[in-house]
């Protein structure tokens, strides 16, 4: 049985442990309400782009053709990754960069070429230099103060690519924000642009004129929405770390309560064990 020097000693190892997992939790609870009205605030101009884009090329007879929707036999691929800069967040970093693996994994097999990976993150850019692909930045400093200039010219320069038919898919991996205590890992298509789910929206006439063309007003929202579509992902993300570091901070400071309270119990259990053999060996003393 541990001494009791060695019992107490844990207890303040444990009380200070404690003490710094319900300070960061207390820190990204703050980080995660900033991120969340972010991310709250962008998606009702998010949706009404969406509404305005299909209620256009809903009216429009002979559809929409657009460079960003080009389908070809998909040969290039490249990925956007969105991880963290830090750690303690529980599974998000390793969930986004399994699911990385697994589709680079899932492109070879295929004989497709995966000429890019583009990284958010510390975390996800030094996975993707274990796996072999050159990472010119991380663009950590956009998850420390996003800014839709920066990440727009990153969508840019995919766009240029595939427009150049370097790239014929361009996949997003990373965590959707639905709620603080759920966040959705998901990978969707980024390029080629789907023009035709227009959805409920689709042959409904804009009630409004629209100079100097509806065509040209669509081609010139197109970039716009790819733009957004790439800052909504990474305020996405940003507020899906913060969320998984609440949660994984505040398990471990449960955690920390729980084993308090057995080193307490056993400090007690054992200072009491000590107390009474030297009232016995007093009360046997005293006997002879």
């Amino acid at each position: 049985m541990a001494s009791l020097k060695e019992v107490k000693t844990r207890i303040s190892s444990v009380n200070s442990t404690r003490k710094i997992t319900s300070a960061m939790k207390m820190v990204a609870s703050s980080k995660l309400h900033h991120a969340q009205q972010a991310i709250e605030q962008m998606r009702p101009y998010e949706h009404k782009l969406s509404e305005m884009m299909a209620s256009f090329m809903g009216a429009l007879e002979e559809g929409v053709v657009s460079p960003y929707a080009h389908v070809a036999e998909v040969e290039r691929v490249a990925f956007v990754v969105m991880s963290s800069n830090s750690s303690l967040c529980g599974g998000f970093n390793s969930n986004v960069l399994r699911q990385l693996r697994r589709r680079v994994e899932e492109c070879r097999v295929a004989g497709i070429e995966v000429v890019e990976i583009v990284a958010f993150g510390r975390k996800a850019t030094e996975a993707v230099r274990k796996m072999g692909f050159a990472i010119e930045h991380d663009h950590a400093e956009l998850l420390d103060h996003p800014r839709y200039d920066a990440v727009a010219q990153v969508a840019e320069h995919l766009m240029e690519r595939f427009v150049r038919r370097e790239l014929d898919r361009v996949e997003l991996i990373y965590h959707h924000f639905k709620s603080a205590g759920t966040q959705i890992l998901t990978t969707e298509t980024f390029l080629p642009v789907d023009l035709t789910s227009g959805g409920a929206q689709a042959g409904i006439a804009p009630d409004f004129i629209v100079e100097p063309s509806v065509e040209i007003l669509v081609e010139r929202l197109i970039p716009r929405a790819l733009h957004l579509r790439l800052f909504a992902a990474v305020l996405d993300s940003l507020a899906s770390e913060h969320a998984a570091r609440v949660i994984a901070m505040q398990v471990a400071t449960d955690n920390a309560d729980d084993l308090l309270r057995e080193l307490t119990l056993q400090y007690n259990k054992t200072r009491q064990q000590a107390i009474t053999a030297e009232l016995l060996d007093i009360v046997g003393g005293s006997l002879q």
